[in-house]
């Protein structure tokens, strides 16, 4: 086990992390869950899918966020003609011997948004598979590492399924969290219109650069996962299984598969990250509860049944954390 960390390195940990968040209230204006799942998404290093309707400001999160980290970032629109080389690179003939030199593309940067990512097609989509868990993109036999840090913040419309490609499962799999960006209310609007005439958001300066990013992933792996707190992420992960005697009624009846071992790794690293956001040296239940929902609603391959009674992996989810105790009975 690692160092606890020692109460000044937690202080100056929140002082950065507050400024991440401020920022980011100031780009999505209250949207406040949103912003802190997107704040545990970075410091656990995992990438995000950002589930919401056109117009609820995704993309303005993810470009606040690059400019409040000082990152790389690029852009990728996904549309059913892109090919896998568009967003990997590829190689061209160049110089005067008309060698072939590797052209990198639009995945290079430490900060991807792939906006409608489930508009291309599920060629292109699994180009995206190797660059989210090897951080590195393989073309004609050659492995060519991307930037250190890197990120993936993906968009995709819940309710425009016409001309679109259901992400797999394995894909699915890669995201740290899916994140659901709810409708805002008409106070948020008039806030909105008062204060932005054109709607851009407020010009930032950068709270965090990659040297400092790094030093805040230091501090998240030293943050101390108790044996009774593994133990729970590791019952709550058995419980997503319906063969599984632990599992609850809900389990049983509505879902086919339940979530992979990179799930109970997900929950256990987004619940050091809360942790640290919460000034504690170590986690508890609290976060693991926490981040739960956001790191299973994807993962949970439900039954036909679930589809014809309207149940949701969210409601799902719900219904386990009320039935897996913190503590294993006998």
């Amino acid at each position: 086990m690692s160092d606890l960390l020692s109460p000044s390195e937690v202080q100056a940990a929140g002082e950065s992390i507050s400024m991440l968040r401020n920022g980011l209230n100031q780009v999505l204006i209250d949207q406040g869950p949103v912003v802190e799942k997107v704040v545990l998404a970075v410091l656990a290093r995992g990438h995000v899918l950002l589930e919401g309707l056109p117009g609820l400001g995704k993309t303005e999160l993810c470009k606040g966020l690059a400019r409040l980290l000082s990152l790389p970032f690029k852009r990728l629109q996904f549309t059913p003609d892109l090919l896998p080389g568009d967003i990997t690179g590829t190689y061209v003939l160049e110089g005067e011997k008309r060698e072939f030199v590797f052209r990198p593309g639009p995945l290079f940067a430490s900060l991807v948004l792939a906006d409608e990512i489930n508009r291309s097609s599920p060629k292109t989509q699994s180009a995206l598979l190797e660059a989210m868990q090897e951080r590195s993109v393989t073309v004609l036999g050659t492995t060519h590492a991307l930037p250190r840090p890197f990120f993936v913040l993906a968009t995709q419309n819940p309710i425009e399924l016409e001309g679109t490609y259901p992400l797999p499962e394995a894909q699915l799999d890669r995201f740290l969290f899916r994140v659901q960006v709810p409708a805002v209310g008409a106070k948020t609007l008039a806030t909105l219109l008062t204060q932005r005439v054109r709607g851009e958001p407020p010009a930032q300066s950068p709270v965090l650069d990659a040297a400092g990013l790094e030093k805040l992933f230091a501090l998240v792996d030293r943050i101390h996962l108790p044996l009774p707190v593994a133990e729970y992420i590791g019952r709550l992960v058995e419980a997503t299984h319906p063969q599984s005697p632990s599992s609850s009624d809900a389990v049983k009846r509505f879902v086919r598969y339940g979530a992979s071992p990179r799930a109970a790794l997900a929950m256990a690293s987004s619940a050091r990250a809360a942790a640290l956001t919460r000034g504690k040296p170590n986690v508890g239940f609290d976060e693991v509860r926490d981040v739960t929902q956001a790191v299973l609603n994807h993962r949970l391959v439900l039954s036909y049944e679930a589809a014809l009674e309207k149940v949701s992996a969210e409601q799902v989810v719900k219904a386990l954390l009320e039935a897996v105790p913190e503590v294993a009975r006998g």
